[in-house]
């Protein structure tokens, strides 16, 4: 009797044990509310919200308003905006929380702070860098400190900066150059196009700053497609045109300079189908700086008023958390889009992971069927919230682009710009990288050539070259080292590969060493014995053979074109293949590549200004002037004296 007694006791406690070891159900809660200026009750754009001691949380809308969900009733929110004191509040799930915000941190104070910060990380890395480094080969993406210009005359640059930041932590892979290929042993060249034009602005702005770029900063195709060309326009069944030119190649005379133009086709601003683009801003603290978020501020606002009645657009802003500051709004509505871009404010860790998740899904909701659904991300790209390493970051938008949504990478600023991680997510997002180092640069990109920053027209743009072996000896495609592909990937469609915009150009240069000239650049191998084809090819007046593969924007199936290109030199080369050769020699030259022979400055210099043309903006112009730059203040050996 009493043994029952004591089970009957015992069961309470049995059942609560096995209740408990059951899996539970994860309830959400949702916490709201709004954040205020203390002093005159406006609401506070782009305010962070978290969970004290989480990573959960929202950033406030147009409104001023926020909600999230999370797994308490009950929580402590930590509230931030730049320029005023952080508040705790405790909050309850399902009341509406008042926040109000009083200014009292300068933004001095938070310069100071961030400078700090930023020291203390810089050592942080350095001790991890000399500990990681230790006996091993340097990693192929590496902070790089960039190289002083000696001192010029100070009627020539007064503000030069002779030593980078200490700081410094900027990010570039490293590029190993394209070099030469025998044609006897790789008779066939693959690679993606590349509409970017990242590295040109970046470039300059080191040299405007007084500074040497760091060599990896420098991909030449980019620096060459900065500029337009006067190539045709199509006028067959294809969206662009295929040009080719070949001529003595300037630094190496006894070489030939092969140049591929392609000129997509122009489409009127009325003409351009709708928009529904997403503005992805990084409204972090390192975005705090007048050449990013400020800059930024100016730059959207210029694409704000290009906007048409069928166009929409939305903001979502990202620091600690992500959120949508700007419902998907009628692009005739300016003036609210406006307000919403002016009342950002930087301040918070940076959760980019979070905030493309967020601008996919705006994009989608919003999709405008046979328009151009984009999201635009603006960014310094130092992400170190969340998903931020690269593989998981190009996970993420390999999986996102299958919604039909494009990217445009817009970057920003200096000191600790990830220009790697910009340049992967913009490869694999369908989408195009820009720099933007100031006012005039955001003008040329997001207005001046605003059908092909925006607006597709090919996708999956592949090239593939077949020499003939009786005619070219060794060949060597100048830039274009993270678009290189694998032969086999030329007629493979599940391979991704480069985007073409309404009205954009792109080039391409190969130096050509002619068949019977001895070249050291060259491996030497014996030969083959069974591949011996010269013979047969001999017959031939062909030179080489362009195969061209692309896909219509919303297809899934490749088009091919072919075009077989004659043996023969111009008698008098165009502005085009001069201008080309000119940027190409400047790229070498900032390389410091082997492969430059006898490229200088001063040669560079004359062929640029023989080739400027009409140069409506002055952008030719300003090259010659930035080598200009760089001659003078160069030691003679860089300047190639």
């Amino acid at each position: 009797m009493k043994t029952k007694i004591w089970l009957f006791a015992l069961l309470p406690l049995i059942f609560g044990i096995l209740a408990n070891s059951q899996p539970q159900s994860k309830a959400e809660f949702e916490f709201k509310g709004i954040v205020l200026d203390s002093d005159n009750g406006e609401p506070l754009i782009g305010a962070q919200i978290l969970v004290k001691g989480t990573k959960v949380g929202a950033v406030t809308d147009f409104d001023g308003r926020f909600h999230f969900d999370y797994s308490k009733r009950q929580a402590t929110l930590v509230v931030e905006y730049t320029g005023y004191a952080s508040q705790e509040i405790e909050a309850e799930a399902g009341k509406e929380t008042s926040i109000r915000l009083s200014g009292g941190v300068q933004l001095s104070e938070m310069v100071v702070v961030a400078k700090g910060e930023a020291r203390r990380k810089a050592r942080r890395r350095n001790r991890k860098a000399r500990v990681a480094t230790e006996g091993e080969e340097m990693s192929v993406a590496y902070s790089v400190p960039t190289q002083a210009f000696p001192s010029p005359p100070a009627t020539i640059a007064p503000n030069v900066r002779q030593q980078p930041s200490p700081a410094n932590t900027e990010d570039y892979d490293h590029i190993n150059e394209n070099r030469f290929f025998e044609v006897a042993q790789q008779p066939l060249s693959t690679f993606s196009i590349d509409v970017d034009a990242a590295s040109y602005s970046n470039m300059r702005r080191f040299v405007n700053d007084g500074q040497i770029p760091p060599a990896d900063a420098i991909r030449i195709e980019e620096m060459v497609n900065y500029f337009n060309y006067s190539y045709p326009q199509p006028t067959g069944e294809h969206p662009f045109e295929v040009i080719t030119e070949i001529g003595p190649c300037p630094w190496k005379p006894e070489n030939r300079l092969f140049h591929i133009g392609m000129q997509a086709k122009k489409i009127e601003m009325n003409n351009l189908p709708a928009s529904n683009l997403v503005f992805l801003i990084d409204v972090s603290g390192s975005m705090r700086s007048a050449n990013k978020l400020p800059l930024l501020k100016s730059s959207f606002k210029l694409l704000a008023d290009q906007m048409r009645p069928n166009d929409r657009v939305a903001i979502v802003v990202y620091a600690g958390a992500a959120g949508l500051v700007l419902p998907s709004t009628a692009g005739t509505n300016t003036r609210a889009i406006k307000e919403a871009i002016e009342k950002l404010s930087a301040g918070g860790s940076t959760a980019g992971g979070a905030g493309i998740k967020l601008a996919y899904k705006v994009a989608r909701d919003h999709f405008i069927q046979d328009g151009n659904n984009r999201v635009i991300l603006a960014t310094d790209g130092d992400f170190n919230v969340g998903e931020s390493s690269d593989a998981a970051m190009v996970r993420l938008i390999e999986k996102e682009r299958q919604s039909g949504v494009f990217l445009t990478v817009l970057g920003f600023g200096m000191g600790n710009y990830k220009d790697n991680k910009m340049q992967k997510l913009a490869n694999t997002g369908n989408g195009n990288h820009a720099y933007i180092d100031n006012i005039k640069e955001a003008k040329k990109v997001l207005i001046n050539e605003f059908g092909g920053t925006m607006f597709t027209v090919a996708k999956d743009v592949k090239l593939q070259l077949e020499f003939n072996p009786a005619k070219v000896k060794g060949y060597r495609l100048i830039g274009y080292e993270n678009r290189v592909l694998n032969n086999e990937d030329f007629n493979d469609d599940q391979k991704d590969a480069g985007e073409m915009g309404a009205g954009h150009t792109v080039t391409a240069l190969y130096e050509i060493i002619p068949a019977g000239v001895e070249s050291e650049y060259l491996a030497k191998v014996d030969p083959l014995k069974y591949q011996n084809l010269v013979g047969v090819a001999s017959a031939s007046d062909e030179l080489l053979t362009v195969k061209l593969r692309y896909k219509r924007p919303d297809g899934h199936k490749s088009r091919l074109i072919e075009k077989p290109v004659a043996d023969y030199s111009h008698s008098s080369l165009s502005e085009n293949f001069n201008w080309s050769a000119t940027v190409a020699q400047f790229g070498m030259l900032l390389r410091r590549s082997k492969y430059k022979g006898s490229a200088n400055y001063a040669d560079a210099i004359r062929l640029g200004e023989r080739s400027k043309g009409k140069d409506p903006n002055g952008y030719r112009a300003e090259m010659i002037e930035l080598m200009k730059k760089v001659q003078s203040r160069v030691a003679p050996e860089l300047a190639g004296k």
